[in-house]
């Protein structure tokens, strides 16, 4: 029987196991896929902890796991576009990725380009498309200057890559042993911590345009008092501040699309989009993982390699 990741109540990381579970029965529409990498997300711990239950309530015992990348094992009696063999990268949104064996609808895959390494493929549809929505939710374009807060983290280092490519000049907010990683991607790197409010204006005598806040933290009234105007500041995780001071909030829901996931795939693949790897991990040790993950100091994306 193929592993898989589950929990039966909400908690801590503890509450997590790895179990032999039934192999997942095919609809006509799906694709079971035997994965080769799922990348983990902050958002998934916070479900597991029941913060977001009003929100996303879970259902016991509950899986874990959006992003994915793997083989297609087989196909479902309706599914024409895949074949058994095919190599693919996607996602679920039955929270079930972090498993050896995934049911998934054949719409949420694209092909894998034999240059995006598997944990990469594994790790890129949800901090991918969320980076992609923060682009687009502030309207960075050529000429405009936007900090991005948590610049490094698994979203934070593919939104200052993006807003790069849409010809913005960047300020990444981090700390000092991911500055070198910033500057080689075009980024001006600003310590974090007190006094960044004189860096970020030190390092834009022309001032902010834009603000993406991918840490919380009052992020958000840094912002503002920077004097970047509401409708250019986005959040995707201070919800109560952004409804407090009329910021944005706009996750990655309308851009999590194949075609998106398309666009990215083929940025990584020409060399165009970095995505970095701060650690891999056996499914075993999820656990682990996720340990890691809530240090919220790696730069980039932690994957589970089942």
């Amino acid at each position: 029987m193929p592993l898989a990741v589950r929990f039966d109540e909400y908690g801590d990381i503890d509450v997590l196991e790895v179990r032999e579970v039934p192999q997942p029965e095919l609809a006509a529409e799906e694709v079971l896929v035997r994965v080769r990498a799922a990348g983990i997300n902050p958002g998934e711990n916070a479900i597991r902890t029941g913060v977001m239950h009003e929100r996303w309530p879970a259902t016991f015992p509950s899986g874990q796991g959006s992003d994915l990348a793997g083989v297609v094992a087989e196909v479902g009696s309706s599914v024409h576009t895949w074949s058994a063999g095919d190599e693919v990268i996607g996602w679920v949104d039955t929270r079930a990725s972090q498993a050896e064996l995934v049911a998934v609808p054949a719409g949420n895959l694209v092909r894998r380009d034999p240059a995006v390494p598997w944990p990469v493929g594994g790790a890129l549809f949800v901090a991918g498309t969320t980076a992609y929505a923060n682009v687009r939710a502030v309207g960075a374009g050529p000429g405009d200057t936007v900090v991005v807060a948590g610049a490094s983290g698994g979203v934070g280092s593919l939104t200052v890559q993006l807003l790069r490519h849409a010809g913005a000049t960047v300020i990444g907010l981090a700390g000092e042993s991911n500055h070198a990683w910033l500057r080689d991607h075009g980024v001006v790197a600003v310590t974090y911590g007190d006094g960044v409010l004189d860096r970020i204006r030190a390092a834009a005598p022309n001032g902010v345009d834009a603000f993406v806040d991918n840490v919380g933290d009052g992020y958000l009234d840094l912002a503002l008092g920077l004097g970047v105007a509401k409708d250019r500041i986005n959040t995707i995780i201070d919800f109560a501040g952004a409804a407090r001071t009329g910021a944005k909030a706009e996750g990655m829901s309308g851009y999590a699309t194949v075609d998106v996931l398309e666009e990215l795939v083929k940025l990584v693949a020409a060399g165009d989009l970095d995505v970095p790897i701060a650690a891999t991990y056996p499914l075993a040790e999820v656990r682990a993982a996720y340990r890691d993950l809530m240090n919220r100091h790696t730069r980039g994306k932690i994957v589970l390699l089942p």
